[in-house]
């Protein structure tokens, strides 16, 4: 286990609640009323969700967290936060654990641990005339527990615990003190120097990179070498020898 949490962002608040339906939808009830970012965590979620409108399966002792803040720029700019809460997740995982060959990154947004699922991430925002009124990156770390195989989707990473594969309880305020620094730090970079150092440091995480790959969106599937990712966070595949990016997708091994 590791040394003690890095200092608590300043400016950040931290909202701690027993239970709600959703982290995402209590946070972004918060916005207006916001003088800085804001996390909150659960104890359990009622109505806890994923991608595509799926289910996020809440037992007590995982952690659900969801950031809050209003960001400068264009949507398309804020949708590259999802990188930096994986950027956040994968530097907290390691930090607790210190296993840093155990951990890779899943494009678009999932966090993996000896090749399952262990985190997920969801953005949420809202705003008008092409800006960003508010942002919510919902998190959701399979601490404790996991889903079983047959609650996922059929030929998804199966998921896994931290418990499970590591032998390590972390608490889920625990797993905050960790991350909210974290993200604070990445959200930093991001602010002075743009997306390119965020980029260069999830590819370095990034799982699967240069082997092939099946990228559904709707009802078609490419098939495909992950060759990187582009400055705009499409995933870049190579089918046989001509290179499309890929702006939003799910992706299978």
């Amino acid at each position: 286990m590791s040394a003690k949490a890095p200092r608590w962002p300043e400016g950040v608040a931290r909202h701690a609640l027993a239970s709600v339906d959703s982290t995402n939808a209590y946070a972004s009830s918060l916005a207006p009323g916001l003088t800085g970012p804001a996390w909150v965590i659960a104890g359990e979620q009622t109505a806890g969700r994923g991608r595509r409108g799926r289910g996020w399966s809440s037992p007590r002792g995982n952690f659900y967290g969801s950031l809050v803040m209003q960001p400068d720029g264009a949507p398309d700019r804020a949708a590259l936060r999802s990188f930096i809460a994986a950027l956040a997740l994968h530097q907290t995982c390691v930090a607790l654990t210190g296993l840093p060959q155990s951990f890779t990154l899943k494009w678009p947004n999932d966090v993996l641990l000896n090749g399952g699922k262990l985190a997920g991430i969801l953005l949420e925002s809202a705003g008008q005339g092409g800006r960003i009124g508010h942002l919510v990156i919902g998190i959701g770390v399979n601490l404790i527990a996991a889903p079983t195989v047959d609650q996922v989707e059929p030929g998804a990473v199966p998921p896994v615990s931290l418990l499970g594969e590591t032998g390590l309880r972390v608490t889920p305020e625990m797993f905050l003190d960790h991350l909210a620094p974290a993200f604070a730090g990445w959200e930093a970079e991001f602010v002075a120097h743009g997306f390119a150092p965020i980029r260069s440091a999830w590819l370095a995480q990034a799982a699967r990179l240069g082997e092939t790959i099946r990228a559904r969106t709707g009802t078609q599937e490419r098939h495909g070498i992950f060759e990187t990712i582009d400055d705009t966070g499409a995933l870049v595949l190579n089918m046989n020898g001509m290179r499309e990016a890929i702006p939003a997708a799910e992706v299978f091994f």
